[in-house]
């Protein structure tokens, strides 16, 4: 095994600080430590991509508004003074306090650390329903995006080059499962994309296409406030799109899709957003967990393990303004969590004083493309025109950067045609639904 640094059986002249992740916790908490330790610490972030992901765009990127590389932060131009070691993290030994990794051409990496943070994020959710896991594509990074948005495109080129009615019903037929954040965000934006592919093939200009959203909940955005569920519904059933709460799938094939009321939907097409799980890395480090999530304490420490920290859809972090509960798996609260990661490991340090996490939330906001969206900053519910530029200005306020292109795309996209090909760079097998690292394409064997 090739070491890509010393273990802790050398002696440093500095302490050593190892992220693993580079999410929105992972990514936060490095800027944090660089801010707060500069020079006087090595901080090194280890991470299967060069890039942090601004998921929150992901579905604008499957839909053709904007290209993948917008919402890709680079991590060494954002991170100065941060060492960024690319490869998955898939073994943590907490008596040795290394970790150990594979890189992207499959060789191996060991590194020792003083402070560890766990900020690994989360993947798919699974749920044992026979076909998902064979026919499901999830939607947690690029590759995915991207074979989403070809897919897409190809199934409307089948269906319009075949003869079959039955066959061309099934093609132009989406099922997306799961009506949270994402999956709203997926249907709201599916019908404005295939009703653009459709205009270029006259074969279809009779041709329904069916967009359907499932849900075992009550409503679209169950999470949310009941204000901005009733203006996302509002708008996805405006566009068409067969919004079926208090329903699911059943069983899934190549061909058609069971849902849990008995009716059969023929379709080639089942978009899996039902939620998210940590990354199976949390379950391999030998530590308490909750629901998955490894627990801390309201510092983000791990209790019994004082040179280790957790954040993000990684931790279990007591939710202080909700006893006895914990924190959702957000964005929101990722980012947030991941800097005070950063200053509480800068404290163990002797750098500052330790602080508790607390946070109420500021508010949400739903992309529902168009000239649609929902928000309710403050707590004040927005819907249009207003909520659009809410949700606009919010995003790019939050990326690190790549501000002017994503508006750039935005811009375009209003004035000019989508951009309606299909590349091939991702095929199904390259995006399994159960993977442990969407962000990265596989190679089937």
């Amino acid at each position: 095994m090739a070491s890509t640094g010393p273990g802790t059986a050398q002696p440093r002249s500095r302490p050593r600080v190892v992220i693993v992740g580079g999410g929105f916790a992972g990514h936060s908490a490095a800027r944090s430590l660089a801010k707060r330790l500069g020079d006087t610490a090595e901080i090194v972030l280890i991470n299967p991509t060069d890039y942090f992901l601004y998921l929150p765009l992901l579905p604008e990127v499957a839909a053709g508004v904007i290209e993948p590389r917008r919402i890709t932060v680079p991590l060494a131009a954002t991170l100065p003074g941060v060492r960024v070691v690319l490869g998955e993290v898939d073994t943590v030994d907490l008596d040795k306090r290394t970790v150990g990794w594979t890189d992207p051409e499959s060789g191996r990496g060991e590194l020792g650390y003083d402070r560890l943070v766990l900020a690994a994020g989360s993947v798919n959710k699974l749920l044992p329903i026979p076909g998902v896991a064979e026919h499901a594509h999830g939607f947690r990074g690029i590759p995915e995006a991207l074979y989403l948005r070809d897919h897409i495109t190809r199934q409307i080129e089948l269906a319009a080059s075949t003869e079959d009615p039955a066959e061309r019903e099934a093609r132009c037929t989406f099922i997306v499962v799961g009506a949270g954040y994402t999956g709203t965000e997926v249907a709201a934006q599916g019908p404005l994309f295939t009703d653009a592919l459709v205009r270029q093939h006259a074969a279809l200009r009779d041709q329904p296409v069916r967009w359907l959203l499932l849900d075992l909940a009550e409503r679209v955005l169950p999470e949310l406030d009941p204000k901005l569920s009733r203006t996302a519904d509002r708008v996805l059933r405006e566009r068409g799109v067969e919004v079926r709460t208090g329903q699911s799938v059943q069983e899934a094939t190549h061909e058609h899709v069971c849902l849990t009321t008995g009716e059969k939907v023929p379709t080639r097409t089942l978009v899996w957003c039902v939620g998210v799980r940590p990354d199976p890395l949390v379950a391999g480090v030998g530590l308490p967990t909750n629901k998955g999530r490894l627990v801390v304490d309201a510092e983000l420490a791990v209790p019994g393990h004082p040179d280790v920290f957790a954040c993000g859809d990684a931790a279990a972090v007591p939710d202080l303004t909700r006893p006895g509960e914990v924190t959702a798996m957000t964005a929101q609260h990722a980012v947030r969590q991941g800097k005070l990661a950063g200053r509480n490991v800068a404290a163990s340090l002797g750098h500052g004083s330790p602080h508790r996490y607390r946070h109420h939330d500021l508010g949400f906001v739903v992309e529902l493309g168009g000239r649609e969206a929902a928000a309710n900053p403050l707590h004040v519910p927005l819907a249009g025109l207003v909520a659009k530029a809410v949700t606009r200005g919010y995003h790019l306020l939050s990326m690190p950067t790549n501000r002017t292109r994503t508006a750039a795309d935005w811009l375009l996209d209003a004035v000019l045609p989508r951009q309606t090909v299909q590349l091939g760079l991702v095929r199904a097998p390259n995006v399994p639904l159960d993977t442990a690292s969407p962000e990265l394409e596989r190679t089937p064997r």
